[in-house]
């Protein structure tokens, strides 16, 4: 069956993203964190084609975590997938019962996240996958820096790649030069089968988020190159800690402490 093509203006953007953050090296294998949502499914065809045509090699599998949330529907996104021949696990985990028991003074969206993303980890290291890719665009960008800012009293916001606190897998996010609008456009067009609600419990109330991004779309209005200009501001914070260092070659392995290599320590952001 033929795969969707990804427009050029995505894969042009991603590719400089990937080349920037030096996201994707030879012999990668990597795991696509599916949500079901416009972003991730626009990541996983991005990669998917990519890794047909690139000089370098790697490989591209899927993991979704199923919450078991009421609303949350993922069996067409299943059948889907099942078309294509596309290395597909699907885990499931009572995560809004676990909440119940064992969330303090946080946000079920908070522990619902870290829930996700520990059993992503988990599922990437029992089947062989060394990096986890992420879908999140520069809006999500943009909105984590403004919430940052006016909530947190600090200038952050997602990294663009790194090493996970454990040092064996690496986390990379390759559409954080692409717009939210370019993966929902993508996603009408190839007809991918979105779930719209992929998180139920989110959906269920306003949110900080959905303020920032009403705020951001307001000034976009006014000011065009908004977004252009954000992603100058935002790409020193989306590399904080350093870009994770290539394995050193076999002939310095003897004499060199990977860890501490000539590209500088390894990063210990989760």
């Amino acid at each position: 069956m033929e795969t969707p093509a990804v427009p050029a203006s995505i894969r042009r953007l991603a590719g400089r993203a990937i080349a920037d953050f030096d996201m994707v090296r030879e012999g990668d294998r990597i795991l696509v964190g599916l949500s079901g949502g416009k972003d991730s499914l626009t990541l996983l065809w991005l990669l998917h084609n990519l890794a047909r045509r690139a000089p370098v090699r790697f490989e591209v599998g899927a993991v979704t975590i199923n919450p078991e949330i009421e609303g949350f529907e993922p069996q067409r996104l299943m059948d889907y997938l099942g078309s294509y021949g596309i290395p597909y696990h699907f885990v499931s985990e009572p995560i809004a019962e676990l909440a119940d028991a064992h969330m303090d003074n946080d946000s079920f969206c908070s522990f619902c996240s870290r829930m996700k993303r520990g059993l992503m980890y988990r599922t990437a290291r029992e089947h062989g996958y060394n990096v986890l890719a992420l879908g999140q665009h520069l809006d999500d960008l943009a909105e984590s820096f403004m919430m940052s800012a006016f909530h947190g009293g600090q200038l952050r916001t997602m990294k663009a790649h790194y090493a996970i606190d454990a040092g064996d897998l690496r986390v990379i996010r390759p559409l954080v030069y692409v717009r939210e609008r370019q993966t929902r456009d993508f996603a009408d067009a190839a007809g991918l089968p979105v779930i719209l609600d992929n998180c139920p419990a989110c959906f269920a109330m306003p949110t900080q988020r959905e303020h920032m991004k009403q705020l951001l779309a307001q000034e976009e209005a006014q000011h065009p190159r908004l977004f252009r200009n954000l992603r100058t501001t935002l790409k020193p914070l989306m590399t904080e800690g350093g870009i994770p260092p290539r394995d050193p070659p076999p002939s310095a392995s003897a004499t060199t402490d990977p860890a501490v290599s000539e590209h500088g320590p390894t990063s210990a952001s989760a």
